[in-house]
């Protein structure tokens, strides 16, 4: 970091992803010639990100602090926190990545599709103290949808950092406690600045525990007299764990779809997290020998995913699976903002088809969240007792709403810094200031293509997709400067052509006389002025005609 920014005695923190969105996480601390990297993750697209995968941080600043870097530590193993680790190691040399119990297995399996990439990769202990220079790092267990979630302590010479990580307060959780004596003995010994998650922040309440969900998902295998389809994330160890158990209640084999839960199903029981006896997993081509009422399918496709499984068993195209009366399709899951169409669309084609549908609802707790409610911040606030406050992981009403939070709690008013991605805190023991701002953004990955879809592009996919495209085709002759015959007009999402021949024939006409008139200027033939004038004069001809704005796309072809 620039020496103008922070001065000898402070601590920056920034995120780099996280802040104002709920993904892409990444936060960075900062001291003198250290920098400690907390988590790396990836962002899903929204709709309007037209054929982008996946949405990563920019990592320029730490490519050009790289030399300060001690280690990425990472909280738990889900995507938006481990997810960009791939790309982050094509970019950024990281000495070390501390990760415990799930999160070493997700990595690894992870990194197995980029096997050129050999990092050092350690198993932290909760109980563990790792000195990295001046600044250490020590870890308090948490509880949250994925087993193995820690907050992190970053211990300074100004004072202790907490990050929380995802976190929420399960009194009756599935896998072990959180470890509170750990956090209130923070709080005892003083915290300078506390991070918090703030994904549930305008949820008035405690999140309701992972053990009523079990007991709702073993009372419906009870009643279930077909074959049971459950769709939830992939991530969520716990759950599927859960399903397995009603499973084998209910005398059901499993067979599990879609890519990711496999893996996570394979990587899950490879360490101990999915117990199941020999048997219970079947293979997908093996479901015919059972009857209905024997089998259990787990998939992805929760969110309405259009290649995912459970989009591909509604649309009737899985080329394995039919849905057929007597099935019953359980979402153990919430659509994520901006995904309620997609998943609305997903259980009408379900019905269609002769499924029974069970959703989460008042009425059915087929799911939970793993992220803290408003009691559960305040608990936090109240253990960890911070100085500073700096709500993380959320949009910008959120991040508002637990900042707000804060104050009720005990957070002196000023104290409390609603920050956005690239935004530095400077903090010593006496004093918090925004500092400045280092380099973040967004860089798309699209395909094997990282980063070089930019804003333009998602603009012309954006236009496509909404007026199409029209080309116009002229050839001139190159020696007399001459167009040959009437340039040609071809519309792809636009217009039906065959329908439009009076526009098309208009558009072809207006297009010869412009060139004809610019080449009677002209000794040589400019093609690039040729194709910006027959893109202006088509855009505001057929805005003026249509009101629709199609991407213009002019050929002009030489011959001699």
């Amino acid at each position: 970091m620039q020496e103008s920014i922070l001065k000898q005695n402070e601590v920056g923190v920034f995120a780099l992803g996280g802040l104002g969105e709920v993904g892409k996480n990444m936060y960075c601390v900062e001291f003198q010639d250290e920098l400690i990297v907390i988590d790396s993750g990836i962002l899903f697209p929204d709709d309007n990100l037209l054929g982008i995968d996946y949405v990563i941080n920019d990592y320029s600043y730490l490519v050009e602090n790289q030399d300060k870097i001690t280690a990425l530590v990472i909280t738990h193993g889900h995507e938006d926190h481990i997810g960009a680790i791939p790309y982050l190691l094509r970019q950024v040399n990281i000495p070390k990545i501390y990760a415990n119990g799930l999160a070493v297995g997700l990595i690894k399996n992870k990194l197995e599709e980029h096997r050129d990439l050999k990092p050092t990769i350690i198993e932290y202990g909760e109980d563990e103290k790792i000195k990295l220079g001046k600044l250490s790092v020590s870890f308090f267990r948490t509880n949250h949808s994925i087993p193995d979630s820690f907050g992190i302590v970053i211990h300074t010479p100004e004072g202790k950092i907490v990050h929380t990580g995802d976190f929420k307060f399960d009194f009756t959780p599935t896998g072990p406690d959180a470890d509170y004596q750990k956090m209130a003995g923070l709080g005892q010994s003083g915290v300078l600045l506390l991070l918090s998650d703030s994904t549930n922040a305008e949820l008035a309440a405690f999140t309701k525990s992972e053990s009523g969900v079990s007991e709702t998902i073993k009372d419906i295998f009870t009643k279930i007299e077909g074959r049971a389809i459950v769709a939830t994330f992939a991530s969520n160890i716990h759950r599927v764990q859960q399903i397995v158990e009603a499973s084998l209640a209910t005398n059901r084999k499993v067979a599990v779809f879609g890519r990711s839960m496999i893996r996570t199903v394979e990587v899950g029981t490879e360490m101990g997290y999915i117990k199941a006896p020999a048997g219970t997993f079947v293979e997908s081509k093996a479901l015919n020998k059972y009857a209905a009422n024997q089998i259990t399918i787990i998939c992805t496709g929760s969110q309405g995913e259009p290649l995912a499984a459970l989009s591909r068993i509604a649309a009737g195209t899985h080329r394995q699976i039919r849905v057929s009366n007597g099935d019953t399709v359980i979402f153990s899951s919430s659509p994520i903002p901006g995904n309620q169409e997609s998943v609305g669309k997903t259980i009408n084609q379900l019905f269609r088809r002769g499924a029974n549908v069970i959703i989460n609802s008042p009425l059915s707790d087929t799911h939970t969240s793993g992220h803290a409610g408003q009691e559960e911040m305040k608990l936090m606030l109240k253990l960890i007792k911070p100085k500073y406050f700096m709500p993380i992981h959320g949009e910008y009403r959120m991040l508002k709403i637990h900042s707000n939070i804060g104050i009720m709690t005990g957070v002196k008013k000023g104290n409390e810094f609603v920050m956005d991605n690239g935004d530095v805190l400077a903090v010593t023991r006496n004093s918090a200031r925004i500092a400045g701002k280092v380099k973040s953004g967004n860089v798309y990955i699209d395909g094997k293509s990282i980063g070089e879809i930019g804003s333009v592009v998602i603009r012309d996919r954006k236009l496509l997709s909404e007026d199409g495209l029209l080309s116009a085709i002229v050839t001139i002759n190159e020696k007399t400067l001459e167009v040959i015959n009437k340039p040609v007009i071809i519309s792809r999402g636009f217009i039906y052509m065959r329908e439009h021949t009076e526009l098309t024939s208009e558009l072809s006409n207006i297009v010869k006389d412009l060139v004809t008139n610019k080449l009677i200027a002209m000794k040589n033939v400019n093609v690039s002025i040729l194709k910006r004038e027959i893109t202006k004069l088509l855009n505001d001809y057929i805005y003026e005609k249509t009101e629709r704005s199609p991407m213009i796309m002019p050929v002009v072809m030489l011959v001699e």
